[in-house]
């Protein structure tokens, strides 16, 4: 069950890369990507990527015992870029990119008993199509010369949009930070409420058999003479 829904958001959340009869090939889109890796197991994700582009992926595990995972990463063509060991985070850019399928792979066959929770984001560069540039330079440019040049409002914008975008990822970041610090309290929380009720009920105990044991130091069991 738990295989199953992983394998479904998976292809919901590579749904844009897949294109479509006739339509041409959509553009590559970032993407994030929450799921839970069980005990002994290795996932692997295919994530296409356009050619003399920018790659740069992030990951971290944000549940599960150890917070640690193992990592990979490899080309179109089968070459291993990157691979780590027992990593609760890291994050890794290929630059430039060749046109294929690259493979993220990560494995938690190390561990036999504890699932692990991974975030996991891909991030490209943003490039612009030259001709919808053109375009849109040709519909709102007037007939009357401007003051302001138009290359200086497109870098403008451009770069706002960068900035926007680069907000957007940190802020995914800094969530995928607030989920792993709140797994980690909620169980140290649990551990800690678990080791106290037993550092209690010893106490009673021990109380319980030390008022037992004063009793039976005062209890007279001598006969009394009539």
């Amino acid at each position: 069950m738990m295989a199953a829904g992983a394998a479904l958001a998976l292809a919901l959340w590579l749904l844009p890369s897949i294109g479509v009869g006739g339509a041409g090939p959509p553009p590559i889109q970032d993407g994030e990507f929450t799921f839970l890796l069980p005990a002994g197991r290795k996932q692997c994700f295919y994530q296409s990527a356009p050619a003399n582009a920018s790659l740069e992926t992030e990951y971290q595990v944000i549940g599960g015992a150890g917070l640690d995972v193992d990592f990979t990463l490899e080309s179109p063509q089968g070459v291993l870029l990157v691979s780590e060991s027992r990593k609760a985070d890291g994050v890794h850019t290929v630059e430039p990119t060749e046109a294929g399928d690259y493979k993220l792979c990560f494995d938690n066959s190390f561990s036999t008993i504890s699932e692990k929770l991974v975030f996991f984001e891909l991030i490209f560069d943003s490039l612009q199509d030259d001709e919808e540039v053109e375009g849109w330079v040709e519909a709102v440019e007037p007939e009357e010369m401007l003051d302001v040049k138009m290359e200086d409002i497109k870098e403008s914008i451009e770069t706002m949009r960068t900035r926007l975008e680069r907000s957007i990822q940190m802020l995914t970041l800094l969530r995928a930070f607030e989920a792993r610090d709140r797994n980690l309290q909620e169980g140290n929380l649990e551990r800690v409420n678990f080791w106290s009720a037993v550092n209690v009920a010893v106490l009673l105990l021990v109380a319980v058999l030390q008022v037992c044991t004063l009793k039976r130091f005062f209890q007279d069991k001598r006969p009394v003479p009539t």
